[in-house]
């Protein structure tokens, strides 16, 4: 026999246990927000936040920077009096090899660690399918015949009319930058000694990327895979130098696979290599030359290419931005503060009196 207090029988309901939280009748505490209390914070952002804003400006200000665009550069192939860009000459055969070398003068002396960086515009890696475009499993050297769907139409590819998974697939992989760049020194009589490794975030390359285990060599790894459709070279030919710098785990595939935010962006390239004594103080004054291996198409997406050479300073590299905001808003916060400080002590009236307004109170 049940009764009405047995649970089984009782009628569901949805209504909150009777807790001091569920019926909303914890203690609460609203700030009121009066002039003693508002003004205070807006000096106190202002006086703040334009020194801090100030030292950025400088930290930046002492970083160097040179930026060369050789997006139109002339080919050194060129005969005299008919000057053509590579641009031009890639367009007609993406497979052709075209040198270019541009001429340029440091005025200052770029002191401490100096990075060359690769800069391009009008490049949207941020589009939402492009940054999809990847295969993370397979770029943790776990391979699959069947790459994922996120890499198409980059996922296959027909070598000797047999279809043959993509190594890296997707877009991101396929577009991968393909200029080299190197710099003459014309004070030395010698080329900049440059490292290609160093560059890549440490988590990246020791978290997301690896190479499949388990091969003698990284060519039997790969040896069902096909390169990607816009690669010259297979992945395991990248760094044949540096073994530990090649395959999945070659630096220069790491920093181009974490793509950018903005249409116009730079990555890092190369490290100049200090340990050589001619250049253990940085880049000195005088004539250089970058002599270009041009590759890389921009056309197509009315695109430019740069190479940046930059120092760096306490808090990275040359970014003004971050000072300049910071002191736009610790003026913003001084002049409100003034402005309303001016209103308050002219139409201001007590706490008492906002507190006991009533209908009855006269406007004054």
């Amino acid at each position: 026999m049940t009764t009405l207090t047995d649970p089984s029988v009782l009628p569901k309901t949805k209504k909150p246990s009777d807790s001091a939280f569920k019926q909303q009748r914890l203690p609460a505490w609203q700030p009121i927000l009066t002039a003693g209390t508002v003004l205070p914070t807006f000096f106190v952002i202002g006086i703040a936040f334009i020194p801090v804003g100030i030292g950025l400006l400088y930290f930046s200000e002492e970083v160097k920077e040179h930026s060369i665009d050789y997006t139109n550069c002339i080919s050194n192939s060129s005969a005299s009096g008919n000057e053509t860009k590579c641009a031009d000459i890639i367009a007609l055969n993406s497979s052709a090899v075209c040198y270019c070398e541009i001429n340029f003068t440091l005025t200052n002396e770029f002191g401490g660690n100096v990075y060359m960086y690769y800069g391009l515009t009008n490049f949207y890696q941020n589009h939402r399918r492009y940054v999809k475009s990847r295969d993370d499993n397979q770029l943790l050297g776990q391979l699959s015949q069947t790459p994922s769907s996120d890499c198409k139409p980059f996922a296959y590819s027909y070598v000797n009319n047999t279809e043959m998974p993509i190594a890296p697939c997707g877009a991101i992989a396929n577009s991968l930058f393909s200029d080299e760049l190197t710099l003459w020194s014309h004070v030395h009589q010698n080329f900049v000694p440059l490292l290609n490794y160093g560059i890549a975030w440490p988590s990246d390359k020791s978290i997301k990327f690896a190479n499949p285990k388990g091969y003698d060599t990284l060519e039997d790894a790969f040896k069902d895979y096909a390169k990607p459709k816009n690669w010259s070279k297979a992945i395991y030919e990248l760094d044949t130098k540096n073994v530990s710098n090649n395959g999945f785990q070659n630096e220069d595939l790491i920093v181009w696979m974490r793509t950018a935010a903005l249409p116009s962006f730079r990555k890092l390239y190369r490290r100049i290599d200090h340990s050589q004594d001619s250049f253990k103080g940085g880049l000195v004054r005088g004539n250089y030359s970058l002599i270009v291996k041009y590759s890389y198409p921009v056309a197509a997406f009315e695109g430019t290419k740069r190479m940046i050479l930059s120092t760096t300073s306490l808090l990275g590299g040359k970014n003004p931005f971050l000072g300049i905001a910071y002191i736009v808003v610790g003026c913003v916060c001084l002049i409100l503060g003034i402005a309303l400080l001016i209103i308050h002590i002219k139409c201001s009236k007590s706490t008492n009196q906002m507190i006991n307004v009533n209908q009855n109170t006269p406007y004054q």
